[in-house]
């Protein structure tokens, strides 16, 4: 089976595109939707983040940790909110490869706004057998690609129950 480098999965939230960016913009408040991310260090920016801004961004699986160093690629209110992973490092970011790319997309949908979630695997480089295996044993048992999908449909989920119990509540 060949390689899938890219995933992504979508949802509409009954929200304007205006609330579901400024939600997603600030990477300090991922940790409230993501499985794997535990938002920002105390160090990076708290607000809506602009291109070329970077942050450091705290994660675990299971009892492992460890952080990011991220940097905005794209920052388009009610359009599009992206950013690329490109150290990382057990308690500081070290280690600079290229890693992931994630974006959001944000389109009225209705009354509401489609956002749609995609991981890219910037490990172009790495040969398909050592990224199996790697991806593998970081995720106890599945491909980066299928590991991926599961935690966006997490994410999205989660997003579309806090902001529409906000809007309501």
């Amino acid at each position: 089976m060949p390689r899938v480098f890219t995933v992504s999965d979508s949802i509409v939230i009954d929200v304007p595109p205006a609330v579901a960016y400024r939600a997603v913009s600030r990477p300090c408040d991922m940790g409230r939707w993501s499985p794997e991310n535990l938002g920002t260090t105390a160090a990076s920016e708290t607000g809506p983040v602009t291109v070329g801004s970077t942050f450091v961004g705290r994660n675990r699986r299971g009892r492992f940790r460890w952080v990011t160093r991220c940097t905005v690629t794209a920052a388009e209110p009610e359009r599009t909110f992206a950013f690329r992973v490109h150290e990382i490092g057990l308690t500081r970011p070290r280690l600079r490869a290229p890693i992931a790319t994630w974006e959001y997309r944000f389109e009225p949908a209705g009354d509401g706004t489609r956002v749609t979630e995609t991981w890219t695997d910037d490990r172009r480089r790495w040969p398909a057998s050592v990224a199996d295996a790697f991806d593998r044993l970081a995720t106890r048992g599945s491909t980066f690609a299928d590991f991926q999908t599961r935690n966006i449909a997490t994410t999205l989920r989660n997003l579309k129950r806090e902001l529409e119990r906000d809007r309501t509540g």
